[in-house]
């Protein structure tokens, strides 16, 4: 085609094929590894092998998406190899995140019952750190979350095995994997310990400045497990209360260091927690309304205010366009790309605008060549056609859009 992409660019299709993982930047990516696993030692040698295995299980979930089974089933040969490798080395034996991580890659694979062993093994021999190890409670919430995510309703939700992993998790004491029904005297015990973690955490930050990326990173899993927690036990909307409570403290401790620092905490790279809390309350709206029924406008409004706060956010966005999707008008969320590309410099709010407008005209000619034999759509799409040159063309105006291949070769695709 011209060039080769290194790793892959998934946004454009070419005729029936998805631009998946070229052979040349793959062969690259794998020789980094490798020369950088004989440089690093210690802590650094360990977070390479995660960053190796969080790689290795994008291709995975790359796989999934394409359906393609043949190379799931070679990719998840080659992934598991490398992940039980990792897990032979003697630094690595009791590293939580890489046994985290080869727990999902076997639940991705489909190996379901091999995954709750790792995570069950993982929680054993993990010690007894309960809510107070940032580890645990990560491993914990990705354990329950992928078990809630096999619930097909909210009536059997109290019985399920997650709401004994959130239980076992508070009770500081060595973990049984799950047997049975959890008893609502623990439940109601480990509602207590949750409540009492929480509020002593947001007191915490409000006053003092710990150890910034590790402190948020606990908070953002002790909020999640505790949500879900209540989710499983109350329902929805005593979760979504808890999100609500953790995001307004969030922002009045976040608002204060901003006026005592004079820094804005927006422009800082990695996720702040108030970003992460959000994620994690429109991701349970999202599942919720999947498996029953719940209106769509607090997803909605949760989403816009988000996207005000964080235009640079992939998730958000993707969420953002999979529920104006379902609705006929598009105005409204016009309205809101507009408003968002004027306020910001980054460049995700262009590439969402134009990748809901494709979309729409996608359906759209779908419509209108559907069981009409040979005349295809008499009446050309033209205005949606314009709309999106006009994206392009604004976008590619913009500071950072001149600079951006990606948007660039999406251009010229689309006019191709």
């Amino acid at each position: 085609s011209g060039f080769n992409s290194i790793g892959h660019m998934d946004t454009m299709s070419r005729g029936r094929h998805q631009i998946g993982h070229y052979k040349e930047g793959e062969e690259f990516i794998q020789n980094v590894f490798h020369v950088l696993s004989q440089i690093f030692t210690g802590k650094e040698k360990s977070n390479l092998a995660i960053c190796w295995l969080q790689y290795e299980i994008s291709k995975v979930i790359q796989c999934l998406q394409a359906k393609k089974k043949k190379k799931l089933k070679a990719q998840g040969r080659k992934s598991k190899k490398l992940a039980k490798n990792f897990l032979k080395a003697p630094d690595n034996r009791n590293n939580l995140s890489l046994w985290k991580l080869y727990a999902y890659l076997e639940w991705l694979l489909g190996n379901t019952d091999d995954s709750r062993k790792v995570f069950d093994t993982a929680l054993c021999t993990a010690g007894t750190g309960g809510l107070k190890s940032a580890q645990l409670c990560s491993l914990s919430l990705l354990y329950a979350q992928l078990e809630v995510e096999l619930l097909e309703s909210t009536e059997g939700a109290v019985t399920s095995p997650a709401v004994h992993i959130l239980t076992k998790l508070t009770e500081s004491g060595p973990y049984v994997p799950y047997s049975g029904q959890v008893s609502p005297v623990n439940v109601l015990k480990a509602r207590k310990t949750y409540e009492h973690a929480l509020q002593d955490y947001l007191s915490k930050t409000a006053v003092s400045d710990q150890d910034q990326v590790c402190g948020t990173d606990q908070l953002v899993n002790l909020v999640g497990c505790y949500a879900l927690f209540q989710y499983l036990t109350v329902g929805i909307d005593a979760a979504v209360l808890i999100y609500t409570q953790a995001s307004e403290k969030l922002e009045v401790s976040s608002s204060q260091k901003c006026e005592n620092t004079g820094e804005n905490f927006g422009i800082l790279n990695f996720p702040t927690a108030l970003e992460a809390v959000t994620l994690l309350h429109t991701n349970l709206l999202r599942f919720h309304m999947k498996i029953s029924v719940y209106p769509l406008n607090p997803l909605r409004e949760a989403l816009t205010e988000a996207l005000k706060r964080y235009p640079s956010n992939q998730s958000l966005w993707r969420s953002y366009i999979h529920i104006q999707r379902k609705s006929h008008s598009a105005s409204k969320a016009r309205r809101f790309f507009d408003s968002v590309t004027r306020s910001t410099n980054s460049l995700e709010p262009w590439l969402f605008a134009i990748q809901a407008e494709q979309m729409r005209k996608k359906l759209t000619e779908k419509v209108q060549r559907a069981d009409v034999g040979e005349i295809h759509c008499t009446i050309p799409e033209t205005g949606l056609t314009n709309r999106i040159v006009a994206l392009f063309e604004h976008a590619v105006q913009s500071e950072n859009g001149t600079h951006c291949p990606l948007l660039w070769r999406m251009y010229l695709n689309f006019m191709v």
